[in-house]
């Protein structure tokens, strides 16, 4: 028998996203953020508070980059999802993380995550959904160390974690349980 449990956002997995821009003296802010992710084949959707300071460096410099976070770092990966950068100059620094620009876009990449997603801005939405950032995907780069052997990132090699909005705890990435459009063929035949 299934329970009510009323309106909430709940829905697993939820991504662990890293969206780092630069500031109005190029300093470096990261937000971590779950209500956002793939919405074509090269852009993303980022649903924020208008208020974050992301969004005014958003609304400046039209550029982010993505990162999945791994478990190696999830601590400073909570950590920017706990620092306001409105409140906390040095967020950045206090993590230990480090940074390079971007050669694509005017944001920068953070080195210790391993899948950085490059965007420009393409559009500022403001609707009954709140404040929406859709961005073009013009590069990703990844470290060699997560990859294949035909170049394609290894989920299993990422390292990336989930977040759990029923109990807000975040989740290993595990097995490979299936693969896509084949576990499903045999049904088709019937």
């Amino acid at each position: 028998m299934k329970k009510e449990l009323g309106v909430k956002p709940y829905l697993f997995p939820m991504p662990v996203l890293m969206i780092a821009t630069y500031g109005e003296e190029h300093d470096v802010d990261v937000m971590n953020m779950a209500w956002g992710g793939i919405c074509a084949d090269n852009m993303v959707a980022l649903n924020l508070d208008e208020d974050h300071k992301t969004s005014k460096n958003l609304k400046q410099r039209n550029a982010f980059t993505i990162s999945v976070a791994d478990i190696a770092h999830i601590e400073a990966a909570d950590f920017f999802g706990i620092a306001s950068g409105n409140k906390m100059k040095d967020k950045f620094e206090r993590s230990g993380l480090h940074a390079v620009k971007s050669q694509k876009v005017d944001a920068p990449i953070i080195e210790e995550f391993p899948l950085t997603l490059e965007c420009k801005v393409l559009e500022f939405q403001h609707s009954a959904a709140g404040f929406r950032v859709l961005g073009e995907i013009v590069g990703v780069q990844a470290e060699e160390r997560v990859l294949d052997k035909t170049g394609k990132v290894d989920p299993k090699k990422l390292g990336a974690f989930l977040f759990d909005p029923f109990q807000n705890g975040y989740y290993a990435v595990g097995e490979k349980v299936g693969q896509a459009w084949s576990s499903g063929v045999g049904m088709m035949k019937k």
